[in-house]
């Protein structure tokens, strides 16, 4: 009766409801300009996990990590009179520049001298200027060798390649004044590179998510033009008219622009997950007016009148595709459960949109054709020969091979186990990153000459003020900044080990011998120069907190993978205890690596419960649509053997299970529960209002809803299918793996769904079905 109602009232009324729509759509597309790309890495963790909160602890008193870039090269001509001054000249170019904080390179690097006068450290750049001659370079280079401190930092172990790291301001680093620092560094390595012929490489986190914000607004744009293409191109071939294609892609164009303008009131910016949302809402959005115009169509065809077709599509498609678009919307509601910033945004960003295009999909098709032409009687390629031949041919085999389908079924679920027990569980900080990516091969760069550039931070709390500069506690930091140097997967370190080892020397005259820390005679005297040195006291503080309780030690490290450093880190963990007794230190390995790690760790743990709210939530759906435990089993069962089959293709094809992956179970789990309340609600209807065999009753529903179901399996299918152009490796999987599933789904809604009801032909009592009455 409500969807009667409603039919009535969009049709009497339909140039006010029209004109209301275009308003809000208006005001909607209005926030949709305002649509900004992310500046900062997506947050994964939930702010209540305390690995966060402690994150956040360490940023609130060191300040941010993670904001260096750093440029490199290679070459035997480093310390060449003309490549080593422009070397120089890069750096001291990039220090004039707002919002770059410092600079350091072999030709921009400071030494401690000994002010005996005043008793502090005089802190003094090794270079002040374009260097004259060879001689002058070579008497730089050896008196940087003889500064232990800088090993393995800015000249490799080899001497043969050396990097310049450049430190962002921490106002800057997360917003859009970081993209113009970062294009003048380009523009500077391009400069040196042309001159001297020596590659120049890039890489750090604030490049590599500056990049990865550049892709996002490529691929939103080429994404969104291939979908609409995609699905105007599928509805031209299934109508082969013109306004079942011009005014349904605009229908979803319209939905396109109530998701942008969505993200922007919920204060959200475009991710490589959010960015993905306006091609899904015209691939998932298109189906919603396939089925409406269908049983438009259908309808007109037996009363020729236009009106009554309108009112009677929309009434009867009405609660059909609201369903069909809830179950949809928990596919991507149920990512909200994961507690994950990143995840929640897309989830709900998604589902709000999907549920406004079917909303707007309802309004407006039956509006617009309701001033359009009189449809044309059998028209498009779904009342060709073609797809009645495959029609019988699917109802022959599940009338008569049931057995075989079952048999099949089964044999694919034993290999996709086998499949899934192969399954890697692995993610990488550039996971989504091609692997011609510049950046990506530049970062290998830094791997294979310094040990990575991605930052490790290890804080240390004594649990005592002044603690830190306690003697036993200081050879502890050092004990253990020897432990984690010597995996191959970290750099050496930066702390206030070594700025004292630094200060010693320098207190020695700058002789390396003395790169030591001081002994408990020498460390009062160290310390009050370091205290009256100003700049270099500041250098000290870096590394402790107001209390010097707590102290960090700063290494790099490598992208080796989040399954080799849960390994990695899970040796270190009692290493690390065996230095420091947990009763009275606390260690705490962070930094955003260890962010990224740890909330790779979390999604994958949060893969089966997202998936069990999917399944309980929908089988909910089905118990209000179709009551009983059979009919819940049915419905489910066609929809779990897709997800079971993509999780053993993974397997097999070597596909790890990581962020970008675990989407796709429950995503596909609501899309393709879609295809089963056609199918069941169809064939319900004819169980009850009609006195046909249930044999005849699933051969008419065959021939009936899968018509739809074909045509919408396709339409998804190559619409998901875009995404395998992406240069994002998780699109890419994304994309294809959801086409799969998608398209086993349908087979196995056509097959196994109507071979199950079949098997249950005896125990059905057609007086007995609960449930409201839907048709399809």
């Amino acid at each position: 009766m409500f969807w009667k109602h409603t039919a009535s009232f969009i049709l009497k009324n339909r140039l006010i409801v029209f004109v209301c729509v275009i308003a809000l759509s208006a005001f909607m597309g209005f926030e949709a300009s305002k649509v900004k790309i992310t500046f900062n890495g997506g947050k994964v963790l939930p702010v209540t996990d305390s690995a966060y909160i402690r994150y956040n602890q360490f940023k609130k008193t060191f300040g941010q990590d993670a904001s260096s870039m750093v440029i490199g090269i290679k070459s035997d001509k480093i310390f060449d009179k003309d490549v080593f001054n422009d070397w120089y000249q890069i750096g001291t170019q990039l220090k004039q520049v707002k919002g770059i904080k410092a600079v350091v390179s072999v030709a921009n690097v400071y030494n401690l001298q000994k002010d005996t006068t005043h008793h502090r450290f005089l802190i003094k750049p090794l270079v002040n200027g374009v260097l004259p001659s060879t001689q002058a370079v070579d008497s730089i280079k050896q008196q940087l060798l003889n500064l232990p401190f800088y090993k393995g930092l800015v000249l490799s172990d080899d001497g043969k390649s050396t990097l310049m790291a450049i430190t962002f301001d921490d106002k800057i680093i997360n917003t859009p004044y970081r993209v113009p620092i970062i294009k003048k560094i380009n523009q500077l390595g391009q400069q040196f590179e042309q001159k001297h012929g020596i590659k120049v490489h890039y890489s750090g986190l604030p490049l590599i998510r500056t990049v990865v914000g550049d892709l996002v607004a490529h691929e939103f744009s080429m994404f969104l033009g291939l979908s609409i293409l995609i699905t105007a191109l599928i509805l031209s071939i299934f109508f082969r008219s013109v306004f079942p294609v011009i005014f349904p892609v605009l229908i979803v164009v319209l939905g396109v622009v109530w998701s942008l303008g969505t993200l922007v009131l919920m204060h959200y910016e475009m991710t490589i997950l959010t960015g993905i949302i306006p091609p899904l809402v015209v691939v998932i959005g298109i189906p919603n007016t396939i089925f409406i115009l269908n049983k438009y169509y259908h309808e007109f065809e037996i009363s020729g009148n236009k009106m009554d077709a309108l009112t009677i599509a929309l009434e009867k498609a009405g609660i059909t595709t609201f369903i069909a678009n809830i179950t949809t919307a928990i596919g991507f509601g149920v990512l909200c459960f994961t507690n994950s910033e990143l995840l929640t945004q897309f989830g709900l960003v998604a589902s709000l949109s999907i549920l406004a295009t079917f909303a707007l999909s309802l309004i407006l098709v039956p509006i617009v054709f309701s001033y359009l032409p009189s449809p044309k009687a059998k028209t498009g390629i779904k009342d060709s020969k073609l797809m009645k031949t495959l029609l019988i041919k699917l109802d022959t085999l599940v009338h008569h091979k049931r057995k075989g389908i079952y048999i099949v079924t089964l044999i694919l679920i034993v290999i996709s186990v086998i499949g899934i027990f192969r399954i890697n569980i692995n993610g990488y900080v550039v996971d989504d990153l091609p692997q011609h990516n510049n950046t990506l091969s530049d970062l290998r760069f830094f791997e294979s000459n310094f040990n990575g550039v991605l930052p490790l931070e290890v804080s240390i709390d004594t649990k005592r003020k002044n603690g830190v500069m306690n003697l036993g506690t200081i050879r502890k930091v050092e004990k253990l900044e020897k432990l984690i140097s010597s995996y191959p997967e970290f750099s050496r370190s930066i702390s206030l080990i070594q700025v004292l080892k630094f200060s010693t020397q320098a207190f020695y005259g700058g002789n390396p011998e003395y790169y030591r820390l001081p002994d408990g005679l020498e460390q009062n005297f160290i310390l009050n120069y370091a205290g009256n040195s100003g700049k270099s006291s500041g250098t000290l503080n870096s590394y402790l907190d107001s209390t010097r309780q707590v102290t960090r030690v700063t290494f790099e490290m490598i992208d080796a993978g989040s399954k080799k450093m849960n390994a990695v880190l899970a040796e270190l963990q009692p290493r690390i205890d065996s230095i420091f007794d947990p009763k009275k230190f606390h260690v705490e390995l962070t930094g955003s690596s260890i962010i990224f790690i740890k909330g790779t760790n979390y999604l994958l743990t949060n893969l089966y419960e997202s998936l069990a709210w999917a399944i309980l939530l929908i089988a909910g759906v089905m118990w209000i649509l179709f009551r009983g435990v059979k009919m819940i089993a049915v419905s489910l069962l066609p929809n779990l053997v897709p997800l079971i089959i993509t999780a053993g293709i993974m397997g097999f094809f070597g596909i790890p299970l990581k962020p970008s992956t675990i989407l796709i179970f429950s995503i596909a789990m609501g899309i393709s529960s879609d295809q089963t309340i056609y199918f069941i609600t169809r064939y319900r209807h004819e169980l009850r209002h009609s006195k046909k065999t249930i044999s005849h009753i699933v051969s008419d529903t065959i021939r009936e809803t899968g018509v739809s179901m074909i045509f919408i399996a396709t339409v998804l299918f190559f619409g998901f299918g875009i995404f395998a152009v992406s240069k994002f490796g998780g699109t890419v999987a994304l994309g294809v793996l959801l086409s799969i599933t998608l398209l086993v789904a349908m087979i196995s809604n056509l097959t196994l769904l109507p071979a199950f009801l079949l098997s249950l032909e005896r125990g059905i009592d057609r007086q007995k079905i609960k449930g409201p009455d839907i048709e399809e």
